[in-house]
């Protein structure tokens, strides 16, 4: 069973998070995806419920019911998740984030390490300004066409954005329309005809219902100067990669797991970007609440 809560913030926004398994429990915070959402896929509940975890997921900025707030960095998440926890009451906390989340919870294990018990990421990019990393070096064509319109013409890019928000709308529940073969690859294609490709469906529906601005300041928040350096995490961290990943090159994870200080990696050669949190959170959560103490 779920819960819809909000949160305000010290400056005024609100921020809209669903909440599942036990509240006395040891908690999990998740950073969703680009689009982004605060809807929780029924196997991680099933996952944390059987751990008797509390999992809490909330929508980045102009997500959904959270108030857009243009022009954010990736270390303003930081503040927007420490808010969500203070409103739970919760002390010290794990964090997991996929995709375009993990800068998101790399932001969390810079910057609130006495909070923040252990992280991870699945599929993440590195920063765009990542020092001997090829940014768009194994990227698929349709995720290398867009950031580089963002970067070379924002308005024909912020144009792009709502049409393919508008296109998103309208994708079936039966074809979640994540991307093109550039992006999707074999260890994919099963997971986005399964459970999660219509959870995916839901979550780009929520999120993107109120317009396209949340998803473009998330963008611009990736491309842009995060805001913190990884180098300076010190809480346990793991990365989790595939190189298969066609959205996020594989080449992002070598480079994180290489950066942050200590850091455990797992970098299959049979992983995408999307198998590991379809199918396998549980790796994610042993790894992470075995470093949760009370």
């Amino acid at each position: 069973m779920t819960e819809t809560l909000t949160f305000t913030t010290p400056d005024g926004r609100t921020l809209c998070a669903e909440v599942a398994g036990r509240r006395d429990g040891p908690a999990i915070l998740i950073h969703q995806g680009m689009p982004n959402s605060r809807l929780l896929f029924e196997p991680w509940i099933e996952d944390a419920e059987r751990r008797g975890a509390f999992l809490v997921c909330y929508e980045r900025p102009g997500y959904g019911d959270s108030t857009p707030r243009p022009g954010y960095r990736v270390a303003d998440g930081a503040a927007d998740t420490a808010t969500v926890a203070d409103g739970l009451g919760l002390g010290r906390f794990v964090v997991w984030g996929i995709s375009g989340g993990g800068p998101h919870a790399l932001a969390c294990a810079a910057l609130l390490p006495d909070r923040v018990a252990a992280a991870a990421t699945i599929g993440s990019p590195a920063p765009f300004d990542a020092d001997g990393l090829d940014y768009f070096a194994g990227m698929g064509q349709e995720n290398v066409d867009d950031m580089k319109l963002e970067l070379s013409d924002p308005a024909a890019a912020r144009r792009k954005a709502e049409a393919d928000r508008q296109e998103m709308l309208a994708m079936s529940d039966e074809d979640p329309g994540l991307g093109s073969e550039t992006l999707v690859s074999n260890a994919d294609t099963a997971v986005l005809t399964g459970p999660f490709g219509r959870h995916f469906h839901r979550c780009v529906q929520s999120g993107l219902a109120p317009g396209s601005g949340g998803w473009w300041d998330d963008g611009q928040a990736t491309i842009t100067p995060w805001g913190f350096d990884v180098a300076q995490i010190r809480v346990p961290f793991k990365v989790w990669h595939g190189a298969q990943d066609q959205f996020v090159p594989f080449g992002h994870g070598k480079w994180l797991a290489e950066r942050i200080p200590g850091a455990e990696s797992s970098l299959r050669e049979q992983d995408g970007h999307l198998n590991v949190v379809a199918e396998r959170i549980g790796e994610v959560h042993d790894w992470l609440l075995a470093r949760l103490t009370p």
